[in-house]
């Protein structure tokens, strides 16, 4: 309730400060000048804008219907620079409302069968340009006064897309794949450039501590004198969460003797790995394999044995074995038939 007194009190007092200010005889003089200066600096403004100026603006450049077996080893201008002169008036339009059209090259157009240079002189697109310019502006001058380009029609084949950069996923994430769509496209070069192309890589990525599965359009990295089809791509990062698994695995003699028999103490090995949630059931006890050999036992000369993964299946990571040791017999097989 003190609050809002005070903030009405504050709001009466600006008010009244206000209007004695507005209503006062300086008041009157300064709107009065004021007014007076609006009107004179319009005047001085429209004297200026009557009068003739030169300036510079930018046309774009498009290339298009650029067949997909032609390779550009040069591409034209990205943009003509013209210089006109006109009332300011006229001038002021252009620059705050006018928006130029594209200088649309059709490459078919200007096709050459005996040449792989196509040369494009100012006098071919000057009418394209002048036609978006007002009937009082002048043209003076357009940088470039040719447009070229090189290309060139190169053999083909379908290679594989491959990352190229950094990616790594958060704690306790993993990263199980990467996907590409599609996951090969085609590159067009000459032919002792395609011999050394195996691979469209796409351009350096660095992606770090990723916890969700991430998808984005990636451009492919295409050297001078290549051209691939498409030139993006799509790429997709699933990301797994980290979880724990345990299995019971069983130690495997290989290469015994007929009459020998491994004797492991305890009999199964209990193995724990980090797995990706969404392959947890997929991984199981059958998927491991304790294998050791006769003569490795023989070469020890203890009856402990140091228990080893022959392979890891998989997605499998941080791998632990308890115990870490076991202790074996190899025990000689009795033939009851002699008895």
């Amino acid at each position: 309730m003190f609050e809002n007194r005070n903030i009405r009190l504050f709001y009466l007092k600006t008010y009244r400060k206000t209007k004695d200010f507005l209503l006062s005889a300086k008041s009157r003089e300064f709107f009065v000048f004021l007014f007076f200066f609006v009107v004179a600096a319009g005047f001085w403004l429209l004297q200026t804008l009557n009068n003739d100026y030169e300036t510079e603006f930018s046309v774009p450049v498009k290339l298009r219907n650029v067949p997909d077996d032609v390779v550009l080893i040069s591409e034209p201008a990205s943009e003509v620079r013209v210089r006109v002169k006109d009332k300011g008036t006229v001038l002021l339009n252009y620059m705050l409302g006018k928006s130029f059209y594209p200088l649309v090259i059709d490459f078919e157009e200007y096709k050459r069968t005996e040449s792989n240079h196509v040369r494009i002189y100012s006098s071919q697109y000057q009418k394209k340009i002048s036609a978006q310019l007002n009937a009082s502006t002048q043209l003076l001058s357009m940088k470039p006064d040719t447009l070229e380009y090189y290309y060139s029609t190169g053999a083909s084949k379908k290679v594989p897309v491959a990352l190229q950069g950094k990616v790594s996923a958060g704690m306790q994430y993993y990263l199980p794949d990467t996907v590409f769509t599609p996951d090969s496209v085609w590159v067009y070069a000459s032919s002792d450039i395609l011999d050394t192309i195996t691979k469209a890589y796409t351009q350096p990525i660095v992606l770090e501590n990723i916890s969700d599965t991430l998808q984005r359009q990636v451009v492919l990295s295409a050297r001078r004198g290549t051209k691939f089809v498409p030139a993006s791509v799509s790429l997709m990062l699933p990301v797994d969460i980290y979880t724990e698994k345990t299995v019971e695995v069983s130690l495997q003699g290989v290469n015994f003797p007929p009459d020998k028999a491994l004797r492991v103490f305890p009999s199964k090995i209990k193995i724990t790995f980090q797995i990706g949630l969404s392959r947890f059931r997929q991984v199981t006890a059958d998927d491991f394999h304790l294998h050791v050999s006769y003569a490795e036992l023989l070469d020890l000369g203890t009856d402990k044995y140091t228990v080893k993964l022959e392979d890891c299946p998989e997605g499998v990571s941080h791998v632990r074995f308890n115990p870490e040791q076991v202790d074996f017999l190899i025990e000689q097989i009795t033939d009851d038939a002699s008895y």
